[in-house]
């Protein structure tokens, strides 16, 4: 299973989980550091972004990562900036619902990708801005990101 056998309620859920106390410029690229911390311990092949609204606050590409990883962001963000949910729960809701999310949205595979590993940075004001890996298959994108906001959330010293 492509989706890694995710309910969009586990998704949902996990949005609520990793909300953040804040989002400031410090915390960007603290999320950032330890997402590239992470990738370059794995020698994962990834670029890691951190976005607060459409401002990119931190941006890295690791060794064996590609220009194409760019184009990969760029339309994940577009997914999160529209919908305010990651890009596992809008491929996972519309599996459950069996529908062509492209079409419901009115919008082109070209511009918006609902492949997981771009996730909305939520704090109690509400969405702020979107932590997205790419390079890896979409499952493991999707776990990368959840792992970094968990560990940036660990040292922070939020209760999980």
């Amino acid at each position: 299973m492509t989706t890694g056998g995710f309910s969009s309620k586990q998704l949902l859920e996990e949005e609520q989980i990793l909300k953040l106390p804040s989002l400031t410029n410090s915390d960007a690229v603290e999320i950032g550091e330890i997402a590239t911390t992470f990738g370059n311990q794995r020698s994962a092949p990834i670029t890691a972004q951190v976005r607060i609204g459409d401002w990119i606050v931190y941006q890295a590409s690791l060794e064996g990562s590609k220009p194409e990883n760019d184009w990969w962001i760029n339309r994940k963000v577009a997914v999160v900036m529209l919908k305010q949910h990651s890009t596992m729960y809008e491929r996972v809701f519309a599996e459950e619902r069996e529908v062509d999310w492209h079409k419901e949205n009115n919008l082109q595979d070209e511009t918006h990708a609902i492949h997981g590993g771009a996730l909305p940075l939520i704090t109690d004001e509400g969405f702020k801005g979107i932590l997205i890996i790419s390079g890896l298959p979409q499952v493991e994108d999707h776990l990368f990101a959840v792992e970094v906001l968990t560990e940036f959330l660990a040292r922070k010293g939020e209760e999980l």
